[in-house]
């Protein structure tokens, strides 16, 4: 039998008792905990996978979660190829998500910021995940509608005040249990030169109102819509569709002669 020396025991011990006291005081969040402007709540997993359905993420995206919380919907977005940044204003919290990725084997995938959501840069985001109340949501609101159109914006059971959501899912399960989505839309509103006239969009969100004049006629515009920047709308009989890029619309206007090439500038 081998005779285990001092030093060599007392080493052993120290490291039970030190992996049992951080057994102990590992941090664990409680529903309902207070933070920063919200309590903790976590999202349900099912409705967390339903969210990035939504938002159809895939590897070439960029995932951002407002106000993370453990982690769990940055490192759902991870398990699926998207790189994600999970930004939370609780340092707890942070280093939670960032042992959460670890264990799901997602690290390079998700990363962990502690910061203020309202302080944060979210340009470069593809997708936007949030769980907040909707006063956050609507402070949020101008920063996310100035962000590049075709961004996809999910939120868990709070929306956007007037700003209608492009499409809503219901979980039916106990509580917190739907998602809204949003595409950010392109802006539009103002005067257009065509070269058989004038359009005149008037844009609330995705949806646009207006008229086209062409000559001494003039035709209201009806079914006006923004996917992102893919617009589309009726004049009469003729049906316009074009993708927006910044001054310009190209696109094709479908009559009953056909469908033709049409464009417009500012």
């Amino acid at each position: 039998m081998t005779t285990m020396r001092f030093p060599a025991l007392f080493a052993l011990v120290f490291s039970a008792i030190a992996a049992c006291a951080h057994a102990q005081t590992e941090y664990k969040p409680e529903v309902g905990q207070a933070g920063k402007d919200v309590v903790w709540v976590p999202s349900p997993q099912a409705l967390v996978d339903k969210m990035l359905d939504m938002a159809k993420v895939t590897p070439n995206d960029f995932v951002m979660d407002l106000g993370s919380g453990d982690g769990r919907t940055v490192i759902t977005a991870a398990t699926r190829g998207a790189r994600a940044l999970g930004i939370e204003y609780n340092p707890d919290m942070v280093a939670l998500s960032r042992r959460n990725a670890d264990k799901a084997g997602v690290n390079g995938k998700a990363q962990f910021v502690q910061a203020d959501i309202f302080q944060s840069d979210i340009s470069k985001a593809t997708v936007i995940t949030l769980f907040l109340l909707p006063d956050l949501n609507l402070k949020l609101r101008p920063t996310i509608l100035s962000l590049k159109p075709g961004t996809r914006i999910v939120s868990n059971s709070f929306k956007m005040g007037d700003w209608e959501p492009d499409q809503t899912f219901d979980l039916k399960c106990e509580s917190f249990c739907t998602a809204y989505l949003w595409i950010v839309p392109a802006k539009v509103e103002g005067k257009w030169r065509l070269a058989q006239g004038e359009l005149t969009l008037k844009q609330e969100f995705q949806k646009l109102t207006g008229t086209l004049r062409t000559g001494a006629s003039s035709l209201a515009i009806a079914g006006g819509t923004l996917h992102g920047d893919e617009i589309s709308f009726t004049a009469g009989s003729a049906e316009y569709r074009g993708r927006v890029n910044g001054s310009a619309i190209e696109g094709t206007v479908k009559t009953g002669a056909g469908a033709l090439p049409w464009s417009a500038r500012r």
